[in-house]
């Protein structure tokens, strides 16, 4: 009789794992942005890999610019957004005080954004044979007296700074802040076709030594490649940041950009849905040192960001395993 039951239980076990595993299997994928900056990237296909490998769930991802990306999952088009500077855009602001979308977690402490030169800019660097060429540089104020040092190639008599690619949120934002830093007569709003694009040119500049004004973040590789000086802006102002991120704004007022805060973006329904992949996204914890030299060697040795995804989880299981229940885990590591 004993055996009867413990044969009866066994295949009643059997039967709920394989209609759990069909249910799974029905499912639609998991549709995350297809963010092309190399943090963004290399989160999403950390994500991916948990949710495939640890929880079952198939995953894909739709490309996009940022705002296009929060309008879709603010529609439920996308469900995910695996690096989300939530506040920053007037379409997810509007989104979020509808309910719409949410953000989880706080994925990376520390980072940050703003306008950099590389540090001989302003110091020199002997070693190379380079001199300073900004001495006094220390604010974008600065920047009026030194156009011609960042002089650009296709108007000379005018200087170049590197805005963001088209459809990026802090396009808008650094577009805004040349007005409202008197610059926008002085330099060229340079925006280049990519966040690749404008790593290369950036590299680029360095690497011969030559003056280069830009707009970047982090976490990225560039910030532990080389010596870079963040230039100084007004203290944070709300009241002025609403409008910078408003492109039709006559009157755009300077400050330092909304403090960064790096989150999981989600949809309204995916909320709901997916309480278990909710609670692992709340715990998500990337630390910054340890995301910048992933990215990298990621850079260096031109691994894709699935490539470098797989990199991370076996190089770092114990960043990883902490946000996830043991069984899940398990999961993931005979996955990788």
């Amino acid at each position: 009789m004993n055996r009867l039951i413990t044969l009866l239980s066994s295949a009643l076990l059997t039967l709920s794992l394989v209609t759990q595993g069909l249910a799974t299997e029905n499912r639609s994928p998991i549709l995350f942005g297809d963010i092309t900056w190399e943090s963004g990237s290399l989160t999403t296909e950390i994500l991916r890999l948990i949710v495939e490998k640890g929880y079952g769930y198939p995953t894909d991802t739709l490309p996009g610019s940022t705002v296009s990306m929060e309008v879709a999952l603010a529609r439920n088009d996308i469900q995910v957004i695996a690096e989300e500077w939530a506040g920053r855009s007037p379409a997810w602001v509007k989104a979020e005080q509808a309910g719409q979308v949410f953000a989880i977690g706080d994925t990376v402490k520390n980072a940050d954004e703003g306008w950099y030169v590389p540090e001989y800019v302003i110091k020199g660097d002997a070693a190379r044979g380079i001199q300073a060429q900004a001495p006094q540089l220390r604010s974008v104020d600065d920047l009026k007296h030194y156009a011609n040092v960042f002089s650009d190639p296709e108007s000379p008599d005018k200087g170049r700074f590197l805005n963001s690619p088209s459809g990026w949120t802090s396009e808008t934002v650094n577009s805004q802040k040349l007005k409202a830093y008197g610059l926008n007569h002085l330099y060229v709003n340079f925006r280049t076709g990519s966040g690749a694009a404008l790593d290369a040119e950036i590299t680029s500049a360095i690497r011969r030594g030559k003056p280069v004004l830009f707009y970047y973040w982090s976490p990225t590789p560039l910030m532990g490649r080389f010596a870079l000086v963040r230039l100084e802006e007004p203290a944070f102002n709300d009241a002025a940041w609403q409008t910078l991120t408003d492109a039709n704004n006559p009157n755009p007022q300077g400050t330092r950009s909304l403090p960064a805060k790096l989150s999981i973006g989600i949809s309204a329904p995916f909320r709901q849905d997916y309480p278990e992949l909710v609670e692992f996204f709340a715990k998500v914890d990337l630390p910054i040192d340890t995301l910048n030299t992933s990215l990298a060697h990621m850079n260096e040795k031109r691994q894709s960001p699935k490539e470098a995804a797989l990199t991370f989880m076996r190089e770092h299981p114990n960043i990883w395993k902490a946000w996830l229940p043991a069984t899940v885990a398990s999961n993931v590591e005979g996955g990788l």
